[in-house]
């Protein structure tokens, strides 16, 4: 038998009230949670922003590799001695030494040297491998000397193929080119001798 039967009318369009309320509630919460949900970005969006860990265990002197971050390429480039030195010899060619014109980002402050790199690892160059010029993307040409598209006494680095900005193995663009500013350094730390973040370090994560 009901309850709201053998109840006095007061408790019983009390008890009749609450019931609906709460059937009410529980239907809203139905209505509702799929509601908000519609406004949660999805995990893929989420996670293109958020800092990439890359296993760079099988990079070897020489080599360069490509990931993605934020949608755009970055390059990991293990630099070998004589690529270092082709980063010095650059130092009057190149047109920001001292990358003090950012371009899309600040560079951190532990890659304000000639190598643009963290000290702990001066070899490897992070670098973000969109042109500052008009967003393409820079080719490696690291093999110094003459070869198409390039001057004789090419030291090795990155060629724009849209518009011919070229950049030294730092990642800074030389003198009387297209593109006005050297490429991105984002943020990076490196998490064991194998894997680089890319995207965060000990500050937090690139704005």
């Amino acid at each position: 038998m009901s309850a709201f039967v053998d109840a006095p009318p007061d408790e019983a369009r009390r008890r009749w009230m609450i019931a609906t309320t709460v059937a009410g509630g529980i239907a809203g919460v139905a209505v509702v949670t799929p509601f908000v949900d519609s406004f949660r970005p999805p995990a893929s969006a989420l996670a293109a922003g958020a800092p990439v860990t890359v296993d760079i265990s099988r990079l070897q002197p020489g080599d360069m590799l490509t990931v993605a971050w934020r949608g755009k390429p970055v390059f990991i480039v293990d630099r070998t001695d004589s690529m270092m030195a082709a980063v010095r010899a650059a130092d009057p060619f190149v047109a920001d030494p001292h990358s003090e014109r950012p371009f899309s980002m600040p560079l951190p402050a532990y890659c304000h040297n000639e190598y643009r790199s963290r000290a702990e690892r001066k070899n490897l160059l992070v670098v973000v491998g969109v042109c500052t010029h008009l967003g393409c993307t820079p080719s490696p040409r690291f093999q110094p000397g003459p070869q198409p598209n390039l001057p004789d006494d090419w030291p090795g680095g990155f060629l724009c193929p849209c518009h011919g900005s070229t950049y030294d193995l730092a990642g800074r663009v030389f003198k009387d080119k297209p593109a006005p500013q050297n490429l991105d350094v984002p943020r990076y730390r490196y998490e064991s001798a194998n894997s680089v973040v890319i995207g965060a370090d000990e500050h937090g994560d690139t704005a």
